[in-house]
């Protein structure tokens, strides 16, 4: 069994320093919060490496990506655990549960990911950061065959891994989950800061970023934090990333009412006033690329079908404007 990096001894075990919870793994102790790292026979080990709670062709826009390689298909894993424990998972039968997986070793992961149409892999479905050592070894393989590498990720990573994690993928969309500190403490067993750190680094590296805001009636759905968020995402992010807003359903835990899309609509509104792309993201049959300078749509979607006949090299056909949206991988990389 492979051992963990980041993780450093102490007196009575090890603490893993991948994330920011560093959970310490002792006998009594031996798996961290993510139930994919910690201790077999007393010594640092990854039992949740390769270990593949799920495989699928997903078109890109479910991740959802919206302005990186618009219309195409992505393998699409994660592992069987997360770091933050949410209480309105939309996937907790898979990150909080003991879902079945089946072990796919680097290797075949990535010549899954460069077949069948396959623009690459997706890391998502629960939360990728948490395997870093199977990823690690992965995704330079996708990459040398000119496969992309993307991360559906909640953002609660370290800054150090963070920046291996920069070398060798192309696109993240990250969960920002609310805007309020109480929130993250209290829902997500998490830390807002942490993840905005996140936000920043990868928004200021190479790599595409989007992000998504799960709307919770009651929770996260006051305006005067809408305009907060809109304003750090815009200065700290830049007003041009892709924001998509979602539906929260009763799931798990949590058990408030549904949003109502009147809700997603008032937010992608007020959203609207500092980002230029904001999305209603579970709403069927809407979510179009405007132009913000002529107004022209350059890419139409409908359901998963998508027509990008207005798009001329990521930019606006008509005007061209650019809008950001990588519609081509050029030349291979490692």
């Amino acid at each position: 069994m492979r051992e963990p990096r980041w993780i450093e001894k102490t007196g009575s075990g090890w603490r893993c320093t991948l994330c920011p919870h560093g959970c310490r793994w002792s006998e009594s102790s031996p798996l961290g919060l993510c139930r994919v790292r910690g201790l077999v026979e007393s010594r640092p080990a990854l039992p949740g490496w390769g270990r593949c709670v799920s495989l699928a062709l997903d078109p890109i826009e479910k991740k959802p990506l919206y302005h990186f390689l618009p219309g195409s298909t992505i393998l699409s894993t994660g592992p069987a655990g997360c770091n933050l424990s949410c209480t309105f998972c939309q996937n907790w039968t898979i990150s909080q549960g003991d879902a079945p997986t089946r072990l796919v070793e680097p290797e075949e992961l990535a010549h899954l990911a460069l077949e069948g149409g396959s623009c690459g892999i997706a890391f998502t479905y629960t939360e990728p950061v948490i395997w870093f050592e199977y990823i690690a070894e992965t995704a330079p393989l996708v990459r040398k065959g000119g496969g992309a590498v993307v991360m559906v990720s909640n953002g609660f990573v370290n800054p150090a891994p963070l920046e291996e994690y920069l070398g060798f993928t192309d696109a993240w969309n990250i969960d920002l989950k609310g805007w309020s500190p109480d929130f993250y403490r209290r829902l997500c067993g998490g830390d807002r800061d942490a993840v905005l750190a996140t936000i920043r680094r990868v928004a200021r590296s190479d790599a595409h970023l989007e992000i998504t805001f799960l709307i919770i009636p009651g929770e996260n759905d006051r305006p005067s934090e809408w305009e907060e968020m809109s304003s750090w995402i815009a200065s700290e992010a830049g007003p041009e990333v892709p924001l998509h807003i979602s539906r929260y359903f009763p799931r798990y835990r949590l058990q408030n009412p549904p949003t109502s899309p009147d809700t997603i609509h008032r937010a992608v509104e007020a959203f609207s006033a500092k980002l230029k792309f904001v999305y209603p993201g579970n709403l069927s049959c809407e979510g179009n690329t405007l132009c913000p300078r002529c107004g022209s749509c350059a890419v139409r979607r409908m359901g998963w079908s998508i027509d990008a006949s207005g798009l001329s090299n990521g930019s606006c056909l008509k005007c061209g404007e650019p809008l950001g949206i990588i519609s081509s991988l050029r030349g291979t990389r490692s």
